[in-house]
């Protein structure tokens, strides 16, 4: 067995540092990694099960062609490079490349592939992109980019008060060492844990308290908070008027809200609210955390809106145990507050993003713009977008479709060329999911193996592609190959000359960085070329801050990139620094979002029900549980609890129903109807019922069968139910049945 070898776990946005043995190609043993700074030893259980997602039955190791009839056949990488790049070529000659669609560019640990799928899409003219965030975070973008312009996470190390809205971290994670800064919390008479979910989680069962609300009802509980705060006092006024702008039409909103009524709207006691808004106006310090819950439900942007103002409204920004915005290695997103829209059904596009429910309307609307191709990186938008239905009658629609994968994802299957990705352990890669403050953290990880035989990492990928296209000749590259070999200082002069003078080769940087940097790094780690310009850029931008984190430098930092296997720190911020980041020009924080306002003086004095007689149930398509993380891990041996995925229902319900745990029922909602095992469960209200996330995907048997297990929630979720100012999809709200069988 080898040593232990560092690299990170890939299930969820922490990607906790962890070490691993290998015996072989298998990864035998993992542990947490002390070394990293983020993680410092902690990881969840789910990531010693990795070994599934490496070595599992799924892997691809040879480019597949779709034949006529739909099936697959082998071919090499010299004909797929080809043929791939000619069609593409074709599409954009034909159409124009802005009918090329890009989806994906990495999974939760899998970015560095993601700025050389951009940089050949520039050379063929895209223009719209997508991936799961566009599901999922676009309406809290549109809140962010208003208020402050950037992202924000809690300092809940330090945090006297911590609110989850939506968010069971016990499960999802999200912040660094959860569980442990979950069980301090808890454990600390002198600070509070406050959980807004209709589901008694684990971490609602941690909480000081739970503010239980029926499901749907979330702005009229967050409504109530403020309320509370603002009529009783808890304001923090001198805050309001030194930093920020707009702050008065807020408050006179929040000062009209009838908190008795929206308590009984929302179904929590009155007086629990009230306990609840008075320890967060009372705290030293606060930090909030929303998720899911709120941003896949009705109401989600007035409910983001809503659960920031419990902590600008009292003052918890910039200060230990507060909320900060932070720095950037790569900004995830765009934050602007003009939008621009897609050509075929003007959806707003948010944070660079195009809604993913109306992505197959993208495509099959009958208008001269609409998609004619699609390339799917490290995504598999056919099992986990809404409506798969329509999704993959979408895929058919395409005269191209071209995904680079680990596996025949059901995404895959509708594919007319499938090249196979190294995984990622086999390759040098990154994660963007840097959103700590004051300490933010980078972890530029190693290969732990050799590429599978017949799988190349994508920046090769990407850079045969482009070698093909032919976007950039020899003699534009040969003076900075040269300049490369004779050092960084000399590389950086001729680049910067380059690209400056040839816009094509800046539209393309990243490319031209892995052709010419990429061959002097050590260990072979080309693709991490691209990181050499961010290195540079994030040294410029946040210039104290680098230096604070130990780097002299954008060269000293990308050299601490390179050879930090547990991965660097590389800003370290003052509290007061988090200021610098709101990016208005006056640095201050724009409270007043009319069209939000608007929306909360419209909340009726009585919840409305998207429910019905025929519905009248809300499934939670898409529940984080113990045994669920997301779908790179195909195999479902690696799941050592609930197998199946069991569809979790109320006691009340189940009685009702005649249903038992153990029994089987049928969920039917407006798109579709599956089958699943129950379990009954006080966890769940009466009235809603989940089914987990991450299930329903095949895997080969011993034979090569394809054996499919658990339901594909998206099977019963449609592309039009989804929220109107944003496109996020109500996957947390979908009316529906249950009938025994």
């Amino acid at each position: 067995m080898s040593d232990w070898k560092q690299t990170a776990c890939i299930l969820c946005e922490c990607n906790c540092g962890i070490e691993v043995q290998l015996e072989g190609r298998r990864l035998a043993r993992i542990r947490g990694d002390r070394e990293h700074p983020a993680s410092q030893g902690y990881t969840c259980n789910k990531a010693m099960r990795l070994d599934h997602y490496q070595n599992g039955r799924h892997r691809l190791t040879t480019p597949l062609r779709r034949r006529a009839d739909g099936s697959f056949e082998e071919i090499s990488w010299e004909t797929a490079v080809a043929e791939v790049a000619a069609r593409f070529a074709a599409v954009r000659d034909a159409y124009g490349g802005e009918t090329i669609f890009y989806y994906g560019g990495g999974g939760q640990g899998n970015h560095l592939g993601g700025a050389y799928g951009a940089a050949f899409m520039r050379a063929l003219g895209g223009r719209y992109r997508s991936s799961a965030l566009a599901q999922e975070k676009m309406g809290e973008w549109f809140v962010d980019s208003r208020l402050y312009g950037g992202h924000t996470r809690g300092d809940f190390e330090h945090a006297e008060v911590a609110v989850f809205v939506g968010k069971n971290p016990w499960q999802s994670q999200s912040l660094p060492r959860a569980r442990v800064t979950l069980r301090e919390l808890a454990r600390d008479p002198q600070r509070a844990l406050i959980v807004i979910d209709p589901v008694r989680t684990e971490t609602a069962e941690m909480a000081d308290i739970h503010l239980r609300v029926r499901p749907g009802t979330d702005a009229w509980c967050l409504a109530a908070l403020l309320g509370t705060i603002v009529q009783e006092g808890f304001a923090d006024r001198a805050f309001l008027d030194q930093h920020t702008t707009g702050s008065e039409p807020v408050l006179e909103s929040l000062a009209s809200v009838p908190v008795a009524d929206y308590a009984a709207q929302c179904g929590v006691p009155e007086e629990l609210i009230r306990s609840a808004g008075r320890r967060i106006g009372g705290a030293g310090s606060v930090s909030t955390f929303e998720d899911l819950g709120i941003q896949q439900g009705p109401h989600s942007v007035l409910c983001s809106y809503l659960q920031k103002l419990l902590w600008l409204l009292t003052g918890n920004y910039a200060r230990p145990g507060g909320m900060h915005l932070h720095s950037w290695m790569q900004p995830l997103a765009r934050h602007g507050v003009d939008y621009p829209r897609t050509a075929v059904t003007g959806a707003p596009i948010i944070g660079g993003l195009v809604p993913c429910n109306v992505i197959a309307d993208e495509i099959l609307t009958d208008h001269p713009a609409r998609l004619r191709a699609m390339l799917v990186e490290s995504s598999n938008p056919a099992h986990s977008l809404a409506g798969s239905q329509r999704f993959r009658s979408a895929l058919e629609a395409l005269e191209l479709v071209v995904v680079i994968d680990v596996a025949l994802t059901e995404t895959a299957r509708h594919a007319d060329y499938v090249l196979p990705a190294a995984s990622q352990f086999e390759k040098w890669e990154a994660t963007f999911f840097n959103l700590e403050f004051p300490r933010n953290t980078f972890h530029l990880r190693a290969p732990l193996l050799e590429p599978l035989p017949g799988t190349l990492p994508e920046p090769e990928i990407y850079a045969r592609l482009l070698r093909a296209l032919g976007v950039v000749g020899e003699e534009q590259l040969a003076p900075l190959r040269e300049a490369a070999l004779a050092g960084r200082p000399q590389f950086a002069q001729a680049f910067v000359q380059a690209t400056m003078a040839d816009r094509t080769l800046s539209g393309v940087a990243a490319y031209v960085l892995y052709e010419t940097l990429g061959p002097t790094l050590p260990d072979g780690a080309a693709g991490a070329a691209s990181l050499w310009g961010l290195a540079h850029r994030c040294a410029m931008k946040y210039p104290d801050a680098v230096r604070r984190a130990g780097h002299a430098d954008g060269e000293a930092l990308f050299e601490a990139m390179l050879h930090g296997r547990s991965g660097i720190t590389f800003t370290l911020d003052d509290y007061e620094d988090a200021w610098s980041y709101v990016s208005h020009p006056d640095h201050r924080i724009a409270l007043e979002i009319p069209e939000l306002l608007e929306e909360l003086s419209g909340l009726p004095a009585s919840a409305p029900s998207l429910t019905s007689a025929e519905l009248p149930l809300v499934l939670s398509a898409g529940e984080r549980r113990a045994s669920t993380a997301n779908t790179i891990i195909r195999d479902p041996a690696w799941r050592k609890r609930d197998g199946a995925g069991a569809l979790r229902i109320s006691p009340d319900d189940a009685s009702r129903l005649g249903l038992a745990t153990g029994s089987r029922a049928r969920v039917v909602t407006a798109a579709g109807a599956a089958e699943a095992f129950v379990e009954v469960t006080d966890a769940m209200l009466p009235g809603h019922i989940s089914l987990p996330n991450g299930q329903g995907v095949d895997y080969p048997d011993a034979s090569g069968r394809p054996v499919l297990t658990g339901v594909p929630v998206n099977e019963l979720t449609a592309t039009e139910w989804r929220d109107p100012l944003a496109g996020t999809p109500w996957h947390k709200h979908v009316p529906a049945r249950v009938e025994a069988l």
